[in-house]
């Protein structure tokens, strides 16, 4: 086989040089989309132990860590040594995006939806980068915080999207249960945005502010939002213990229903770390817990929206392996 020589194109477009001669199995493009998806929950949890450890404002500018130097010094010390190690695993979730997209465009037959869902991970890590910047900026304001973490579900959606993708094929979508039931699962979603978004309040009046400094709080009542957060916690299990019931009325597929009790199982702990946290003067622990609890009640909720449609394979679909282990998953 001719083997071509590297040309200006290669450096115009990387990506369909490498694809040109890689052809990545399907195994890989789902160990892509998976390392992705392991990335943005793992950036949400460091970037909460910068905040629980007082490190939020360790490098105290961006995009450098001080005025003078690019990279943490020793005068920082253990608060801008955690900064900068959070600021630096960005990078490996880069690297995650971007072997998403690669294995993606390589893939054979090219799946552009893949490849669409790659890009924008990668827009959103930017876009999240940035405004983590402007954190920085302003004092750790704590409606920026706030953003930054709903912009952080939001990677956390696509990569959750992605993976299930991977191991989909790319034919129009066919409902797996009536009707009722999805617009029963919309509620359930619009219930856990509601209650994640509650959350950043709680958390944004709190008293986990995210550095030994005077940092300026959001200006409510941190009991009567942790209550309101509670509320919308027990709205969000009704609805999912109704998802599950009803599920099995309608007979749904086996995984839709594993999907439902998976998310039943999260929640239940999820609920329990809360609890004891509140009663328990919020231990800096248990908040890290509760904010991984956080990002896997919401990976389990579109996990459970997506088991209720199937795309076919059609012309470019997933392999059969794939197919086959979407049911064992």
């Amino acid at each position: 086989m001719h083997k071509a020589t590297f040309t200006i194109g290669a450096v115009l477009n990387p990506f369909a040089y490498i694809a040109a001669r890689w052809t990545p199995s399907p195994r890989i493009v789902r160990r892509a989309a998976a390392a992705a998806l392991l990335m943005s929950v793992v950036i949400v949890v460091t970037g909460g132990a910068v905040r629980l450890t007082g490190s939020g404002l360790g490098c105290d500018t961006w995009p450098k860590c001080t005025d003078d130097s690019l990279i943490v010094t020793q005068a920082q010390g253990f608060h801008g040594a955690i900064e900068f190690g959070n600021r630096m695993l960005t990078y490996v979730l880069c690297a995650a995006v971007g072997w998403v997209v690669l294995a993606a465009r390589s893939a054979k037959p090219w799946r552009h939806s893949l490849t669409r869902l790659g890009w924008l991970q990668f827009a959103l890590v930017m876009g999240n980068a940035v405004l983590g910047g402007i954190t920085v900026l302003t004092g750790l304001n704590p409606y920026s915080v706030a953003g930054h973490f709903l912009l952080a579900t939001s990677l956390i959606t696509v990569t959750t999207v992605t993976w299930q993708r991977t191991r989909e094929g790319d034919g129009a979508p066919r409902p797996r249960v009536p009707g009722p039931v999805r617009k029963l699962s919309w509620a359930l979603v619009a219930a856990t945005l509601l209650l994640i978004a509650a959350g950043t309040v709680v958390t944004g009046s709190g008293p986990h502010a995210g550095d030994s400094s005077e940092i300026r709080r959001m200006p409510f009542d941190w009991a009567a939002t942790a209550h309101v957060h509670a509320i919308a916690a027990w709205v969000v299990c009704a609805l999912a213990v109704a998802i599950w019931l009803v599920l099995r009325v309608v007979d749904a597929p086996v995984d839709t229903r594993a999907r439902a009790r998976d998310l039943l199982v999260v929640l239940l702990a999820q609920g329990a770390i809360g609890y004891v946290q509140f009663f328990t003067d919020v231990p800096e622990a248990l908040v890290a817990a509760h904010m991984l609890g956080s990002c896997l009640v919401w990976i389990s909720v579109v996990r459970v929206v997506l088991s209720l449609r199937e795309r076919p394979s059609g012309s470019v679909g997933a392999p059969a392996e794939g197919e086959a282990e979407l049911a064992s998953v």
